[in-house]
C-alpha cells in the first residue's frame, strides 16, 4: 500500500500544477487583450491630436474618441450626455451664410436645407469654440437675441441764444436835426409800442411845416375863387404838403394837431415802434442827428431764436418743421419746446457742424440772448436689427459679434455695424432677427477662439484636409557643401 499512495500523491500534485498554469495563462491572455485594445484618444476633427485620457480636444473642443474608432453617429455632446444626434442649426450648400432653425428651403436659391452636426467638422465655422455650460456660468456669459423694429433716436446739441431778427427794429429819422429831450437814457429797458423816446428838432420840418399852414389858408382863400382850376390848385398844394409830413414818419394825430392849432410844433417827439428791450442806445442830448444815425433798437424778446450746431452724422436727420426740446442746465434742467424753423445750407469748416435754427417762445424771458443751452432731437428710425452695445467687438479691422449656435458651440461672426442708437447699435449684416449673442464674458471669449484659430494654423489643419503621418520621419537637415562640391539637381 505503501507505493500506490505516492503515485497518487504524485497524480495529484501533477493535476494541479497543469490547472494552475492553464488559470494563469488563460487570465494573461484577457488582460494583454484589454491593454491592446484601450491604447489612447484622439480628435475626430484633429486626428494628430492624441491623449491618453478620454475628454475634449485642446485645438476645436470636440469630445476625444478611442484610437481606432470614429465619432458615432448617434452620439452628440449635450452636457455630457448622449443620446440621439440634434442639429445645430441648417444651412444652405450653394449659400453657406444662410441658416435656418428649421428644416426648409433656402428662397434665394431654392436649395434644400441640410443639417450641421456639432461633429460635422466642414460645416462648423472657422474659430467656433464650445463652451460648456458650467464654464459659461464661471466665466459671467450672457446672451441677448438680436431684435428688429422701429422706434426713435435722440442726439443732442449746444444751441445759442439770439434774437428774432423778424422782431427787431432801428428807430432812425429821414431828416437832420438836433435831439432836444432824451426820455428812453439807459440800454435794456423796456418800452412799450407808441412811447416816446425823444425830441428832435429839425428846421427842414418846421419849414415844411410852415408850408403845410400856408397851404391850408391859400385853399381858404381859393374856396370864394370862381375858377375852379385855382380850387384845384390849392386842394393839391395842400396834400402833396400833408403828404411830405407824413412820409417823413410824423403821424396823423401830429398833423391833425398843426391843422387844429394852426402852429407848427418845434420839436418833434419820436416813439418806439414796437414793444421790446432797448439793446443798443446812441441818442443823447443836444446830439446833431443824420438820417444815417441809428438812435435805438430795439428788440422783442417774447419769442428768440436758438442757434444749434448740429453734427454732420446728425445733420441728414434733421428737417424743418420738426419739434425739439430745449433745456436750460443752470434753471434745474427747465425744458421748453421749440420747432426747428430752418436749416443753413453751410457746414462750418472749423467745427464741422450745421447750423440749424430752432423757434421758441420765451413769455417768462427765461432765454436771453447770449446763453447757451441745450437742445435734444427725436427722431424716428425704420425698422432695423439692433444688439446691445456691449455684444459688438470692434477691432478697428473688423467688428465681431459671438452667436451662440446651441450646445456650448460660439461662433464668431463679422459683422456691419450701422447707426449707434443709445445703448444699442445697429447691425446691417451678418446677424438675424432672434439670433442670440454673447453680452458679456465675450472678450474672454474672443481670446479663446483666437488661440483655438492660432493653434489650429500652426498645426496646419483645416477642416476636411488630412492629417500629416505621426510616423513619418522628418526630412533630413540641409547641410552646406563643402568647398569643391557642386550640389546637382
Amino acid at each position: 500500500m505503501q507505493p500506490s499512495r505516492i503515485a497518487l500523491s504524485i497524480a495529484l500534485v501533477g493535476a494541479g500544477v497543469l490547472l494552475g498554469f492553464g488559470y494563469g495563462r488563460w487570465y494573461a491572455t484577457g488582460t494583454s487583450a484589454t491593454e491592446q485594445v484601450v491604447v489612447g484618444y484622439h480628435c475626430p476633427m484633429h486626428p494628430a491630436y492624441h491623449s491618453d485620457k478620454p475628454g475634449q480636444c485642446g485645438i476645436c473642443g470636440m469630445r476625444l474618441v478611442q484610437d481606432g474608432q470614429n465619432a458615432a453617429p448617434h452620439q452628440h455632446e449635450a452636457g455630457g450626455m448622449t443620446g440621439e444626434r440634434k442639429p445645430l442649426y441648417y444651412r444652405d450648400p450653394k449659400q453657406p451664410e444662410y441658416r435656418s432653425d428649421k428644416p426648409g428651403v433656402n428662397p434665394a436659391t431654392g436649395g434644400d436645407l441640410e443639417p450641421v452636426y456639432t461633429d460635422d467638422a466642414a460645416a462648423m465655422p472657422m474659430g467656433t469654440i464650445h463652451v460648456p455650460q458650467e464654464k459659461q456660468q464661471l466665466i459671467g456669459v450672457k446672451f441677448e437675441a438680436a431684435t428688429a423694429g422701429g422706434g426713435s433716436r435722440g442726439f443732442r446739441a449746444v444751441g445759442k441764444v439770439t434774437t428774432d431778427e423778424t422782431r427787431v427794429a432801428k428807430v432812425q429819422t429821414k431828416i437832420e436835426g438836433w435831439i432836444d429831450q432824451v426820455h428812453v437814457d439807459f440800454t435794456g429797458k423796456l418800452v412799450e409800442k407808441g412811447q416816446p423816446l425823444l425830441t428832435l428838432y429839425s428846421p427842414e420840418m418846421l419849414a415844411t411845416q410852415q408850408e403845410y399852414l400856408l397851404a391850408i389858408r391859400s385853399r381858404e382863400l381859393m374856396r370864394s375863387s370862381p375858377l375852379a382850376s385855382s380850387r384845384e390848385q390849392s386842394d393839391s398844394l395842400l396834400e402833396a404838403t400833408r403828404k411830405r409830413l407824413q412820409l417823413w414818419d410824423l403821424s396823423d394825430a401830429q398833423i391833425d394837431e398843426i391843422t387844429r392849432t394852426g402852429k407848427p410844433i418845434k420839436n418833434i417827439t419820436l416813439y418806439s415802434p414796437i414793444g421790446g428791450y432797448v439793446m443798443m442806445r446812441n441818442a443823447f442830448p443836444k446830439q446833431r442827428i443824420t438820417p444815417e444815425t441809428e438812435l435805438y433798437t430795439v428788440a422783442d424778446l417774447s419769442r428768440v431764436w436758438i442757434m444749434a450746431d448740429v453734427f454732420e452724422s446728425d445733420a441728414p436727420s434733421v428737417r424743418v418743421g420738426m419739434p425739439v426740446v430745449v433745456s436750460l442746465p443752470y434753471e434745474n434742467g427747465r425744458k421748453l419746446t421749440g420747432r426747428v424753423d430752418y436749416i443753413q445750407p453751410q457746414v462750418d469748416m472749423t467745427t464741422r457742424t450745421l447750423k440749424v435754427r430752432i423757434d421758441v417762445n420765451n413769455p417768462q424771458l427765461s432765454l436771453r440772448p447770449d446763453m447757451f443751452v441745450n437742445v435734444d432731437f427725436q427722431v424716428a428710425t425704420a425698422s432695423r436689427v439692433t444688439v446691445p452695445s456691449e455684444a459688438v467687438l470692434n477691432s478697428g479691422l473688423r467688428t465681431t459679434v459671438f452667436v451662440d449656435l446651441g450646445q456650448g458651440y460660439l461662433e464668431p461672426r463679422q459683422v456691419t455695424v450701422g447707426e449707434r442708437l443709445g445703448s444699442r447699435v445697429e447691425i446691417t449684416s451678418g446677424l438675424r432677427e432672434g439670433e442670440r449673442v454673447v453680452t458679456s464674458g465675450n472678450f474672454l471669449i474672443d481670446s479663446e477662439s483666437q488661440l483655438k484659430s492660432a493653434a489650429a494654423g500652426m498645426a496646419g489643419h483645416q477642416h476636411g484636409s488630412a492629417p500629416p503621418s505621426p510616423s513619418a520621419p522628418p526630412p533630413p537637415a540641409q547641410r552646406p557643401a563643402p568647398p569643391g562640391e557642386h550640389k546637382h539637381d
